[in-house]
């Protein structure tokens, strides 16, 4: 089993700050990793880049990392490559009459595998969604990203997805032409509870699909249905008019139908490890409640909202404690914000770059 270890984020006398205010998060970073930030934007402009494989449980937090890293040093110079994202970007190309040819003859002249062009064109009309499309057709597509991307740090979300696929990226960067690109393992540690807590209380406007939470992510406007008796969302976006936000369909199922999921990415976590060669960034996100005032700050931990309805004077009042759970271990913890744990990466990566 990995063992990731506490990153400490603390800074004695540090000034509060509120990380969902851009500005405010945006001084935290250079607080907290000035000088990490400093190298690292040097080392961009310089055009240097490199290539991270971000292994972790599904909804660990990946995307979010990648973005928060792009807000530091622009967004020009980072490309969140989700191989989700990217499949379902082919299947809509596959659908329209104008982008179906390119699509076929870039297939067609840069695949290279077991199964012919036309066998593999089948397969993406007809796949189901659960079966794994084969390792070769996605080196070809992931080619095709990057081409679009040269001279961009790369955050890759999803690949390696099987076990087998993990030998792949010892030699993927020579593939897609970027033999001089450092590459490196990041890998994420989050707790299964965490997972399923976001998962069961998470809300979405059925208008623009903002996705927030009702326990750990409000909005400015929290309602209360006195018929319902049930405390509710209502979407920040002002052209959605004030919308209520609703459970996306088998949300209130939790974990259960991607629980085989979790445990083959866990498999992979724990894979990649083992590996030689390939420097690693460990990122925790979860501190043991008996650890966190030595090792972070406390506006770093996540907060829960718990809510009560003033019937006399018809308002929400709104209840903020830090948000307690359980580590995979058993242990009670804290789950940390998003900020603290780019910092974490912000530090290992300039270590493992050599900066």
């Amino acid at each position: 089993m990995v063992e990731f270890p506490i990153f400490k984020t603390k800074v004695e006398g540090s000034p509060r700050f509120d990380l969902a205010d851009p500005k405010q998060r945006g001084e935290y970073f250079q607080l907290k990793a000035g000088l990490e930030i400093e190298k690292m934007k040097k080392y961009l402009e310089s055009g240097s880049t490199f290539i991270a494989y971000l292994l972790g449980k599904k909804n660990s937090g990946k995307g979010t990392y990648s973005k928060m890293f792009g807000e530091i040093f622009g967004k020009e110079k980072v490309f969140h490559l989700s191989i989700g994202d990217m499949i379902r970007g082919v299947d809509k190309e596959l659908k329209s009459s104008e982008q179906r040819e390119s699509l076929v003859k870039f297939i067609k002249e840069n695949y290279r595998g077991w199964m012919s062009p036309d066998e593999i064109i089948e397969t993406l009309e007809g796949r189901s969604t659960s079966k794994l499309l084969p390792t070769e057709l996605i080196l070809a597509i992931v080619k095709r990203e990057i081409a679009k991307n040269k001279g961009k740090v790369i955050f890759i979300d999803g690949f390696p997805r099987g076990l087998d696929q993990v030998a792949f990226s010892l030699f993927f960067r020579d593939l897609v032409d970027y033999r001089q690109d450092p590459d490196v393992f990041v890998l994420i540690s989050v707790p299964d509870m965490a997972i399923e807590e976001r998962i069961k209380w998470r809300l979405i406007c059925p208008k623009c699909n903002t996705s927030r939470n009702l326990k750990l992510l409000p909005t400015k406007s929290i309602g209360y249905d006195e018929v319902k008796k049930e405390f509710y969302l209502a979407c920040d976006n002002p052209e959605c008019g004030n919308a209520r936000m609703i459970t996306k369909e088998g949300d209130e199922l939790g974990l259960d139908p991607i629980r085989e999921r979790i445990k083959i990415d866990q498999e992979l976590l724990e894979k990649a490890y083992q590996l030689y060669g390939v420097p690693k960034v460990l990122l925790r996100n979860a501190v043991p409640i008996d650890k966190a005032e030595e090792y972070v700050n406390d506006y770093e931990v996540t907060p829960q909202y718990e809510y009560t309805w003033n019937g006399k004077e018809k308002k929400v009042e709104v209840i903020e404690n830090p948000w307690t759970i359980l580590d995979d271990q058993g242990t009670a913890s804290f789950s940390l914000l998003a900020p603290p744990v780019v910092v974490s990466l912000l530090k290992q990566l300039a270590i493992a770059l050599g900066l």
